[in-house]
């Protein structure tokens, strides 16, 4: 499987953010979507999930034979740098309610306290409600209903930034171990953070997008090349 993006550009008003992006994502990687803060990340993954129009372009699913087809809801999962979730609910109640809305399209579904577990999510706070879960806490039921719903693409808005150094952990061994099945896109400003998770690193400045080739990850030139990028795009 491979997710293919043409030509997709967006504009707010007179300032164009993205500019003419083509890229192919491919099945089994972490991506790393490296840029500064304001680069544009975040108005990528809202094109992609819909969530903005495109001024101009396309993005579609090509399977292993070739063959195209439209992006649906179904396919992309959306995990926010700020966790989302209805706080007035417990978070058994919330992923009954997930799993009981997605019922017919939920594969191989396991018990809820399963799911708590595979996200060591300890049995005293399962009946908490969500507003006093822990900014980690509610990432991790944020992730949780993403893994439950099996997406085709995952889109992650710097989900780690703000986390403890054992929740961090623990979200990129589960990362790590979810990327075989589906492309995974993972936003971040945090260059170590990137070049440790991802399998490759796709710079995103002046509004475009490029691969930096990883030949070798601890290589001060390899970081020099990336930073410098970034330094150019900050005084253009």
């Amino acid at each position: 499987m491979k997710f293919v993006i043409e030509h997709l550009s967006k504009s707010f008003e007179k300032k164009q953010v993205l500019r003419d992006i083509n890229f192919t994502f491919e099945e089994g990687k972490i991506y790393g979507l490296l840029g500064r803060n304001g680069a544009g990340k975040t108005t990528l993954f809202n094109c992609l999930n819909r969530d903005l129009k495109v001024n101009n372009g396309n993005f579609y699913i090509e399977d292993e034979s070739g063959v195209r087809r439209e992006v649906v809801a179904n396919d992309i999962g959306y995990v926010l740098s700020t966790p989302t979730v209805p706080e007035f609910l417990t978070g058994r109640e919330f992923l009954k309610f997930f799993m009981d809305i997605n019922e017919k399209s939920i594969q191989n579904p396991k018990s809820i306290d399963a799911y708590f577990d595979s996200m060591s999510i300890d049995p005293e706070d399962r009946d908490k409600l969500l507003k006093d879960y822990s900014h980690g806490m509610k990432n991790k039921m944020q992730m949780l209903i993403n893994i439950i719903a099996q997406p085709n693409i995952l889109l992650l808005d710097e989900p780690l930034t703000s986390l403890d150094v054992v929740v961090a952990e623990e979200m990129k061994q589960l990362l790590r171990s979810l990327k075989r099945d589906r492309i995974t896109i993972f936003s971040t400003h945090i260059l170590d953070l990137a070049l440790d998770l991802c399998d490759e690193i796709v710079l995103l400045h002046h509004g475009e997008l490029e691969v930096v080739e990883k030949t070798d990850l601890d290589s001060k030139e390899f970081k020099d090349r990336i930073i410098a990028a970034l330094r150019e795009e900050e005084n253009a």
